[in-house]
C-alpha cells in the first residue's frame, strides 16, 4: 500500500498548495473540501514572496562575500607582514621586545598570531593598529614597509566588508526564520487538506481513490517492497 509523505522542499509546498486551490476550482460540487481559497492563496503568495526575498538575500550575501574574501587576503597579508617586521626590528634590537605587549603580542613568541578566521583579522588588525599609535606617541620611530598607514588602509577596508558581511548574514538569517516559521505552518495546512481530500474518496476502490488524491496534489510514494513487486511485474510484461 503507497504512502504519502509530506513536501520536504518549498517548490513542492507550493506546488501542493497551487494543485489543490486548482482542483477545488474545477470540481463544481466542492463542499467535501472545507477550506477558503482566497485565505489558502494569500498565504501561497505571502509564501512566495518570503521565499523569494530569502534566495535574493542568500544570492546577494554570496555575491558580496565573493568581493569580501579579497579585502580579508589583503588585510591578513598586510597584518601578517607588520607583524613579522615588527619581531624583525625586536630582533636586531631595534625595539624593545616588552614594547610587543603593546600591541597585545607575547614578548617571547616571535610566530605571528593564527589569523585563518575574520575575527582573528579583526582582533589583531586593531591590535596592531592601538598598538603601533601608542609606541609611536611615546617617541617610538614608526615602522617601514609597511607603514602602519599602509596596514590601515587595507584593514579599513576589510572591516567595512566585515561589517556588511555580519548585516548580510543578519538579514538573511531573519529571512530564514521568517521562511522556516512558514514552513511549519504551511505543512499543518497541506496535512489538513490532505485528511480532507484523502476522507472525500475514501469510499472509491483503492486504485481510483489514489488515483483522485493525486489529482488534489497528495504525494504517494511506493514502499520498497512495491517498488520491487512492480519492477517484476513490469519485466515480466516485456518479456
Amino acid at each position: 500500500m503507497p504512502y504519502r509523505r509530506l513536501p520536504n522542499t518549498d517548490n513542492a509546498r507550493i506546488r501542493a498548495l497551487k494543485t489543490a486551490i486548482e482542483q477545488k476550482e474545477k470540481v463544481f460540487n466542492n463542499d467535501f473540501l472545507n477550506f477558503n481559497i482566497q485565505v489558502l492563496r494569500g498565504i501561497l503568495r505571502k509564501f512566495e514572496s518570503s521565499q523569494i526575498l530569502y534566495r535574493e538575500s542568500l544570492n546577494k550575501q554570496a555575491a558580496e562575500n565573493r568581493k569580501f574574501q579579497n579585502k580579508v587576503k589583503n588585510a591578513r597579508l598586510y597584518i601578517s607582514h607588520f607583524i613579522q617586521v615588527l619581531n624583525l626590528c625586536v630582533i636586531r634590537h631595534e625595539i624593545k621586545k616588552d614594547t610587543k605587549s603593546l600591541y597585545k603580542l607575547d614578548p617571547d613568541n616571535f610566530a605571528v598570531p593564527d589569523l585563518t578566521s575574520n575575527d582573528a583579522v579583526m582582533l589583531w588588525g586593531e591590535n596592531i593598529m592601538k598598538g603601533e599609535q601608542d609606541r609611536v606617541q611615546q617617541g617610538g620611530a614608526p615602522i617601514y614597509n609597511p607603514t602602519i598607514a599602509r596596514v590601515n588602509v587595507a584593514f579599513s577596508m576589510f572591516k567595512d566588508g566585515y561589517i556588511a558581511q555580519k548585516t548580510f548574514q543578519n538579514i538573511t538569517a531573519r529571512q530564514l526564520d521568517n521562511l522556516s516559521q512558514q514552513r511549519e505552518d504551511i505543512d499543518k495546512i497541506i496535512c489538513d487538506l490532505w485528511n480532507q481530500i484523502e476522507a472525500a474518496f475514501a469510499d472509491l476502490p483503492n486504485d481510483e481513490r489514489l488515483e483522485k488524491c493525486r489529482e488534489f496534489g497528495v504525494v504517494y510514494y511506493l514502499r520498497r517492497e512495491e517498488k520491487l513487486a512492480k519492477k517484476h511485474v513490469t519485466e515480466e510484461a516485456d518479456d
